[in-house]
């Protein structure tokens, strides 16, 4: 019998996701962004459910090469455009669109022979300082860009860092944008999961959700659910074992956990192996049975602890979710002091995945 952890993707709640996003995007079309493996959900499983976006957003050439394989025609934007000019000649003949963001990317187009027009998203730093160019820069660079006969339509587009914080939003970095973009007739990308649920007036013509297209919020405090999305990943595993622990006696690697009472303990085959974060503290909650509970004592390699306290049936066997319908992802990320990203990018390729 195999280790019972399990990755449930649920594409139905994918494609609801889509319609959330589609609903707040306007007339806007939506880039899904299913770089990081579809974040940790697959890439090409994800592509399935999100196969009536407009438009698909990766990393870079490797990806997006595994999305034409599989005969997505789809737009698909390089997010770190490329990072060598050999690159290329691939990029145009698959009709992939590089974002744009240093200027030496330029010169490479200007000495590329290609078969084919290269539609490019030019990047603007306003304010991030990642990737994009330098708002004195922007212009020069643009104008040298559209005199190329290699280049296609360009798309401008930038980032915002804090859009997710209600308390400053978008406001400062949209103004350099228009600043930086005043007269210009091209399209406009800006959006990202956070600056679409709360700030309209980002839209433009291509809007670029992640996270929330996989049902969690990306606003501290919030959850996907309190915006309407669905889960799209549950995992959950069983009881392996169950001890019983006395007052005063510890649990686990170094006793971090040390009983101050009677009680008894399960044991979840699920450790920071499988991607669930080691540094999951005492509280973090899990589902036991469908009953709320906790882990106790460090996450090991391969296992962890949950007190059984107050699921007084379970059992060998019984059902335990990590995260999912009943037990938000962010949740559990607040409680080991990081966000639901880093959770779900972080399964293990060793963890089973059953989709539905």
């Amino acid at each position: 019998m195999s280790r019972p952890l399990v990755a449930h993707i649920d594409l139905a709640a994918l494609a609801h996701n889509l319609s959330v996003a589609r609903r707040l995007a306007g007339t806007a079309r939506i880039m899904a962004v299913i770089k990081a493996n579809g974040y940790g959900h697959g890439m090409l499983r994800v592509a399935r459910g999100l196969r009536k976006a407009d438009g698909f957003a990766v990393l870079g050439l490797e990806e997006a090469a595994a999305l034409r394989a599989e005969g997505y025609t789809h737009p698909i934007l390089l997010l770190e455009g490329f990072f060598h000019p050999d690159e290329l000649p691939e990029i145009a003949r698959r009709r992939l669109m590089p974002v744009i963001h240093r200027e030496d990317q330029v010169d490479a187009l200007s000495r590329a022979k290609l078969d084919h027009k290269v539609d490019v998203f030019l990047k603007v730093n306003t304010g991030m300082h990642r990737l994009g160019l330098p708002m004195p820069r922007f212009r020069d660079v643009l104008f040298k860009l559209r005199a190329l006969p290699q280049v296609g339509a360009i798309t401008v587009m930038s980032h915002f860092a804090r859009a997710d914080e209600p308390d400053i939003g978008v406001a400062h970095q949209l103004a350099a944008f228009r600043q930086a973009t005043a007269g210009l007739d091209l399209p406009v990308s800006l959006a990202n999961s956070a600056a679409l649920m709360g700030y309209p007036e980002t839209q433009g013509e291509w809007v670029r959700p992640g996270i929330m297209l996989y049902g969690a919020s990306p606003r501290a405090g919030d959850t996907g659910e309190d915006a309407g999305l669905l889960p799209v990943m549950t995992l959950t595993s069983r009881l392996i074992a169950v001890q019983f622990v006395r007052k005063g006696e510890g649990v686990g690697y170094g006793a971090a956990f040390v009983a101050s009472r009677d009680m008894r303990v399960g044991i979840v085959a699920c450790g920071y192996a499988d991607g669930y974060p080691r540094h999951a503290g005492t509280g973090t909650p899990v589902l036991i049975d469908g009953h709320p509970g906790r882990t106790v004592g460090r996450v090991s390699m391969d296992m962890l602890h949950v007190d059984l306290s107050d699921a007084p049936t379970a059992h060998v066997g019984s059902t335990v979710t990590l995260w999912g319908p009943g037990l938000p992802v962010e949740h559990v990320a607040s409680a080991a002091g990081t966000i639901s990203y880093e959770l779900l990018t972080a399964l293990a390729p060793r963890v089973p995945v059953q989709e539905y």
